[in-house]
């Protein structure tokens, strides 16, 4: 096929992306999306794709105890049909949703650093830097609020700010549509994903409802921790054993905010974290909720993968684990800034974990690494932009 131009756009730090534009867009994809469910999920007489793990068999979350191993998991975001998750795929990965061909939601959740991007600040078009860091996307379809400072409350609404953000992929809904439907490859994807259309235009609650599909399928349940708290004790050695009841204690209370099994309690939290080198202070959820005793408040994240998404917190602050343990153990309120009043949660106050036994919930932390259902990049996009990995 003739090319009309191919020119190198942008390296973003794990990934190249070199677009081609080809002379014609009209021959038939080789692309069938997966009439499969990813792993993890059973395929209903219906064509959608429910939910499977060990966790359905336990009761609700109400009186279990704090960090209890045999507790059940909130509600979780499912019935999409294997084929709307597929295409979902492809458009998460693809660089073609961004104004200028160049970034792709998977430039800032990389299946590789955890969903998340290893970078303090993620980096939009043209190189600019973000806010804040990337959040990991591991069980997404089990949270009820997103963004770090939690303004968004469906994925629908949250992947709105990222593709139409001026600083990050800088489309809006019209360009996305036209850009798309210009695509013949993806009209035919569509209507494949969305059998009852009754258009063939690729609408943009269909482009919503496809990546929603994707992230909802990124379910990582099955880590040497979740294996122990099934009842195989032998998942765990006695010193990740040891981490988890530090974990668990009323002394370090990890599991009263990142409470099991997804390891968090999807509330806001004002813990004092330091601010990134060179920024002004981010008064995170206080802007959105319009509540100052929000001031400097984020959602706390779930500790899933923990080991794959450093460097840590909104900011990137900490580099590694052993940094961020620390951070809770040198007392309350100790990096808030002297002009700030903020508002620390309770919980906060001032542990002084021995050294043993910060090194023991590191351990711990890393027993909650599972990238089993890690999904794959496609190979070949519809929109013949090709992003090729690099070390």
């Amino acid at each position: 096929m003739k090319l009309l131009f191919a020119s190198l756009l942008i390296f973003t730090g794990t990934v190249i992306f070199m677009r081609f534009h080809p002379k014609e867009a009209i021959l038939k994809t080789t692309i069938e999306l997966s009439c499969n469910c990813p792993p993890g999920f059973e395929l209903t007489a219906d064509n959608t794709c429910q939910s499977r793990n060990l966790y359905m068999m336990y009761e609700s979350l109400q009186n279990q105890g704090v960090g209890g191993l045999k507790t059940a998991l909130p509600a979780v975001r499912e019935g999409f049909s294997p084929q709307q998750i597929d295409l979902g795929r492809y458009l998460f990965f693809d660089p073609i949703l961004s104004k200028d061909g160049t970034i792709s939601c998977g430039s800032c959740h990389h299946p590789d650093f955890g969903f998340s991007d290893g970078k303090p600040q993620s980096i939009g078009l043209k190189g600019a830097f973000l806010k804040r860091s990337a959040p990991s996307l591991w069980n997404v379809a089990y949270l009820k609020s997103f963004f770090w400072d939690g303004r968004a409350r469906s994925l629908e609404e949250q992947m709105q700010g990222p593709l139409f953000g001026p600083d990050e992929m800088g489309s809006n809904p019209e360009l996305l549509i036209e850009t798309l439907n210009k695509i013949t490859a993806y009209q035919q994807l569509f209507e494949q994903a969305f059998p009852k259309k009754r258009t063939r235009q690729i609408q943009i609650e269909e482009i919503y409802t496809a990546i929603a599909a994707f992230e909802s399928s990124l379910i990582s349940l099955n880590s040497r921790y979740d294996q122990y708290a099934h009842g195989y004790h032998e998942a765990l050695t006695q010193k990740e054993i040891e981490g988890l009841n530090v974990f668990r204690s009323f002394v370090a209370r990890c599991a009263e905010c990142h409470t099991p099994p997804l390891f968090t309690n999807q509330q806001i939290a004002v813990i004092g974290t330091p601010n990134s080198e060179g920024l002004p202070f981010d008064p995170g959820a206080e802007i959105p909720f319009k509540d100052k005793t929000l001031r400097g408040g984020f959602k706390i994240p779930s500790l899933r993968n923990i080991d794959r998404t450093a460097p840590y917190m909104h900011s990137g602050t900490f580099e590694n684990l052993e940094e961020a343990v620390h951070f809770y153990t040198q007392g309350r309120g100790h990096a808030v800034p002297e002009t700030e009043k903020l508002y620390l949660h309770w919980h906060i106050w001032e542990p002084n974990l021995s050294q043993y036994e910060m090194d023991r919930l590191v351990d711990f932390l890393k027993t909650l690494t599972d990238e089993t259902f890690k999904p794959q990049i496609p190979k070949t996009l519809p929109s013949q932009l090709v992003m090729k990995t690099v070390d």
